[in-house]
């Protein structure tokens, strides 16, 4: 189970606000009164006054305006790879309360090849990132590990075959909704190489660019609108591993 840190933020928010009013209130004025002027305040409150400021702006942009993720997995190689610091935009599809979940207000609704944040139906407590490849009422299809949305083929440009000596993996152009992206497959069939699905209403289907090593929608089903979390457009980071340096190579728009 992932750390729930935006409720850890709220919490903090709340305790350290709480402190500081609490105080105001009840307890300054009869500080100051009884010594005749300004006194010292508790430690507590203190640390109270100079956090709440700090983490009440961190937790509104992380909830409504830009939530930095790392990606943990390889599933959406080539477009992200395993260390990877990408920016998601919690308000392009709506601003939702946090925690929560609830959406407030509508602004805009996923779209064909867009790079989105979720939380799968399976594990309602853990970040997914994936693409969106099938809209509410869009037909689904896999044949010969070939794309099919509403009977239409999506269409495929091969850019290499790897490794050259022996290719197992195909890297491809894949344009989906009007938007091109990479992606990569195994030449070998494989367990998902024939799929038929259609996207219930109010739902999403996802799969990751690393089509054959990917768990997604083919496996575990359809991303409900109320999980979905914002839109993955940016990479600002690469940072391998703890005692590595990081690097900015990589930072760019997400396609």
């Amino acid at each position: 189970m992932d750390i729930n840190f935006p409720l850890i933020l709220l919490w903090l928010v709340i305790i350290t606000g709480g402190i500081w009013l609490i105080d105001s209130l009840f307890f300054a004025r009869r500080r100051r009164k009884e010594a005749g002027g300004e006194q010292a305040e508790p430690v507590m409150v203190e640390y109270a006054k100079s956090f709440f400021p700090v983490l009440a702006i961190v937790f509104v942009l992380r909830s409504f305006v830009i939530e930095p993720f790392q990606i943990p997995s390889a599933s959406m190689v080539p477009t992200l790879q395993v260390g990877d610091f990408i920016l998601v935009n919690k308000y392009a599809y709506g601003l939702r309360l946090p925690v929560s979940r609830t959406k407030v207000l509508d602004i805009g609704e996923p779209k064909r090849g867009d790079v989105m944040v979720f939380f799968p139906p399976h594990m309602n407590d853990t970040y997914f990132i994936k693409r969106v490849i099938g809209l509410p009422g869009d037909k689904i299809e896999l044949k010969n590990n070939m794309l099919y949305i509403n009977g239409e083929l999506a269409p495929q440009e091969l850019i290499q075959a790897l490794p050259p000596a022996n290719p197992q993996v195909e890297v491809l152009w894949e344009e989906v909704g009007g938007h091109r992206h990479l992606m990569a497959k195994e030449i070998a069939p494989s367990r998902f190489s024939n799929f038929s699905a259609t996207v219930p209403e109010g739902h999403y289907f996802m799969m990751g660019d690393n089509r054959d090593n990917s768990l997604d929608s083919r496996s575990w089903g359809f991303v409900p609108e109320r999980d979905v979390v914002g839109k993955a457009f940016a990479i600002w980071m690469h940072w391998d591993k703890l005692l590595s340096l990081p690097s900015f190579d990589r930072a760019g728009k997400i396609e």
